[in-house]
């Protein structure tokens, strides 16, 4: 095969011309520069030109990645927002124009397009759409419509600005397919030109079509077909589609990524300090070079998100390597000089660290710490293997690069742990094995030649024999890759909120001593939240997990003057696992702090508050609440308030009422109570006696620890065949007997969705849930609740969902439904009741 015959000299010319096909490209910008006057350098507009169309071949999203970057870009030059808006816009037209005019080549048969087209028929209908777009915006261009929506208030376009923004999209598609014809001559011998460029030009429409960044799966089907009906194995022409994708997108795109570096670093650099800019200045060269980490910590502004795509990269590279071990022409001179077990050995350990990479390039990402000190190591080895597998120190430099940009980036690498959901691990675990199905199809027909000189009886000959034995191989290597970067490498030092010691919960009571407490105080107790301690213990904030949210149950409690302090150290423990805090069921007096500290907010409901010192049965408006009172007294129903402790009998008695109202569903949690043993043992009961003395129904009440002023509803259950009306009368009893205890408020508990969404200008969001709220009736009470509750003529106060404004509130709010549904761990329970029989 040849490219086992290729010298380093035949690589550079490949190299070379992609990056001269891929700057071509910038040929739009600089057209554009002389058309609209822009008063930007050459260098500038060509940097421009690099960082946006490598990113948008790679990135994509139909074009927004590019016109992303270039508006960015462009703003800090100080180019109007009218002027980059034309720019973007013609861009976005003018760019097709090219591979049209190849596609009427294809139609008129200079570029021979049969093979293809007789393989997929339905790729003659795009190549004709494409064709006939040229025609189609010539004519589109001359319009007033055009002039007035792309062009603005701004010059119009003339035709030679046309003309050459057409030729060069003409030179950068035939570029491509000069790049794509070169590599491909070069493993497939007797490639003819023309043909490459037929097959090129309608797996480039076939890319269009499928609109996938870089036509990635449309373009290379449809060239991979097309090769192989000119009879050359699948092997070889996948290599071909590998190599172009390494060469004319992802090494261009690392070039971009690093002129990114330097575009995004420049508005710091400005803004440095006129003192450290002197004294930078001062240094000579030895100091220059000894104080290089901190001097170019610019360097470190290249983003986690770019370094984990270089860590892929990276792992990407290897595996080539390790596919194509002769692609240099140097196999010969290692196998002089280096022992043939050594070579197996590299290549082994090359194919195995690629794979790990590309797993933790996951964790680069995320900037968890641990996952940055594999990758330094495992870049540093990875360059020392594919050197010693075949001299392939190309390959070793670049690993050796990106393992350096990692190391300027260390700071930024400061998380503990991330979670990692089922989805995620399905994600990479279907990305290892297309992987590792691609790396076997391009390593079936370029193994190194040493493997075919191995004894039939070795075992390294099953490794790296590219038959069935290769996909096993592979296949061990991705369990390898699962196993050790779940269980060892990104196994994430989980922040957790199961259960809680009664030793915590005695440091609560001490806080809620000298604290102000809330309405959802009392949930504290239940054992299912942890608590978060800041400003040196003078603030609490009790939280749950769910998937990558950090809950807040309500407000944090303590000084308020440490409210906002407390939050910004909350969210930086929080980052530290890679958790978004969110606050679930704020008040509206804390909302200008959250505001301040990033939070967007969603309207949960209204809390009914009803005003004991004003309550009364007297008056015409309560006649109906009389009327219930007088005829369960009179039936010989009692209401009693049972102080804790509680015996076990009463406790067992009142489970089985639990029970039945439960009918087998599921307790939920959180910001919700639930029958469990040591919970009820810290509140008083209410209790309705039947005429027998048996408990009918009951209600768990929930003290606000806010000095005795708040009294709120917990639990709320009764038998079936209980008489219509037991429910208004224990809650008017309970109502009774607060403001007899001193209680000067009572909370009746939160009215689900209630008014909102309800203002023409509230948020989408907010106007969805009220359809719910109005029509959702068959799956929960949202109106009847509503006015049930308005019987007793509460005050209806908002409560509130604080989030970031990253976060996907639909997401969010169906991960709140499942933390609330959780089932309360049984275990912890158990703890609970067992710390307080010893108290």
């Amino acid at each position: 095969m040849y490219c086992g015959r290729s010298s380093r000299r035949g690589l550079l010319l490949l190299i070379a011309s992609s990056l001269v096909a891929v700057a071509a490209v910038g040929g739009y910008e600089f057209v554009l520069r002389r058309h609209f006057r822009l008063t930007i350098g050459r260098w500038a507009t060509f940097r421009i030109a690099w960082i946006a169309n490598t990113s948008n071949s790679v990135i994509g999203f139909a074009g927004v990645a590019g016109a992303a970057l270039r508006t960015y870009l462009y703003r800090n030059r100080g180019l109007s927002v009218p002027t980059i808006t034309a720019v973007i816009a013609f861009l976005s037209t003018i760019t097709i124009t090219g591979i049209s005019l190849l596609a009427w080549g294809g139609i008129c048969g200079l570029f021979p397009i049969d093979a293809v087209i007789r393989t997929h028929r339905w790729t003659l209908y795009a190549v004709w759409v494409l064709a006939l777009y040229l025609p189609g915006y010539l004519l589109f261009q001359r319009t007033s419509f055009y002039a007035k929506w792309l062009n603005r208030d701004l010059p119009r376009m003339n035709p030679s600005t046309i003309v050459a923004s057409v030729l060069v999209s003409v030179a950068e598609w035939a570029l491509a397919g000069a790049v794509f014809w070169l590599i491909g001559s070069t493993l497939l011998p007797d490639l003819p030109f023309l043909t490459a460029m037929g097959i090129f030009t309608v797996a480039a429409v076939a890319g269009l079509v499928s609109l996938a960044p870089g036509g990635i799966g449309g373009f290379d089907l449809i060239a991979l077909f097309g090769l192989q009906a000119l009879g050359y194995a699948p092997e070889h022409t996948a290599a071909v589609l590998v190599l172009f994708r390494i060469l004319y997108y992802l090494f261009p795109w690392l070039i971009g990524l690093i002129m990114g570096a330097f575009e995004f670093a420049q508005n710091r650099q400005k803004a440095a300090d006129n003192d450290e800019a002197a004294l930078e200045d001062s240094l000579n060269g030895w100091q220059r070079l000894w104080e290089f980490p901190g001097q170019h910590a610019w360097i470190s502004e290249f983003g986690a998100w770019a370094l984990g795509k270089l860590v892929f990269l990276s792992g990407g590279v290897l595996l080539l390597s390790a596919a194509t071990p002769g692609l240099l022409g140097r196999l010969e001179f290692a196998e002089e000089l280096l022992s043939a077990p050594l070579m197996r050995l590299s290549h082994q350990l090359s194919l195995t660290i690629g794979l790990m990479l590309i797993v933790l390039s996951w964790g680069i990402s995320r900037r968890i710490k641990r996952a940055y000190q594999w990758t330094l190591g495992l870049l540093c080895a990875g360059a020392l293997f594919t050197f010693t597998k075949a001299f392939d120190f190309e390959e070793a430099i670049f690993l050796l690069l990106v393992a350096l940009l990692l190391y300027l980036s260390r700071a930024r690498f400061y998380r503990i742990g991330a979670p990692i959901p089922r989805e995620r691990m399905a994600v990479w675990a279907a990305t290892t094995l297309i992987i590792a199905y691609v790396y076997d199809i391009v390593a079936a027909g370029t193994v190194p030649e040493f493997v075919h000189r191995l004894p039939d009886n070795r075992y390294l000959h099953l490794i790296l024999n590219p038959t069935e034995h290769t996909i096993a191989v592979v296949t061990g290597l991705g369990v390898t890759w699962l196993l050790l970067s779940l269980a060892l490498v990104l196994r994430p030092n989980k922040l957790t909120a199961r259960g809680v010691s009664a030793e915590e919960l005695d440091r609560v009571r001490d806080f809620l001593e000298g604290a102000q407490g809330n309405l959802l105080t009392h949930m504290l107790f239940a054992g299912d939240k942890r608590f978060f301690w800041a400003c040196d213990g003078r603030v609490l904030i009790p939280y749950s997990i769910i998937r990558n949210k950090f809950v807040v149950l309500g407000d944090p409690l303590g000084d308020a003057s440490l409210i906002s302090s407390g939050i910004q150290e909350c969210q930086r423990h929080a980052d530290l696992y890679d958790l978004e805090v969110v606050f679930y069921q704020v008040a509206p007096g804390y909302l200008p702090i959250y505001h301040e500290n990033g939070y967007r907010f969603f309207k949960l409901g209204e809390e009914a508050l009803v005003n004991l010192t004003t309550f009364s049965l007297a008056g015409k408006a309560n006649n109906n609440h009389r009327n219930v009172i007088n005829r369960f007294e009179r039936d010989g129903y009692r209401f009693e308030v049972l102080q804790p402790p509680h015996d076990q009998l009463t406790l067992e008695r009142l489970r089985r009422i639990s029970a039945a109202w439960l009918k087998g569903r599921r307790e939920k949690g959180f910001s919700l109570g639930w029958f469990e043993t040591a919970y009820l043992q810290k509140a008083p009961i209410a209790v309705l006696l039947a005429p027998d003395g048996q408990e009918v129904s009951f209600a768990t009440l929930a003290p606000s620890y806010d000095k005795g002023r708040t009294m709120s509803i917990d639990l709320m259950r009764h038998l079936a065949d209980t008489p219509n009306g037991t429910m208004d009368f224990l809650f008017i009893r309970l109502l009774e007997w607060s403001r007899d205890q001193g209680y000067s408020v009572f909370n009746l508990g939160m009215a689900p969705l209630a008014s909102v969404g309800e203002a023409r200008a509230a948020m989408r969001e907010e106007k969805l849930a009220n359809r719910l709220y109005e029509y959702g009736g068959h799956w929960y009470g949202f109106k009847g609740l509503r006015k049930y509750k308005e019987k007793f003529r509460p005050t209806w106060e908002p409560r509130y969902l604080a989030y970031p404004a990253r976060v996907t509130l639909p997401v969010l709010l169906v991960e709140l439904i499942l933390l609330i549904a959780r089932r309360p761990n049984k275990r912890r329970a158990t703890e609970s009741e067992r710390a307080e029989a010893a108290t």
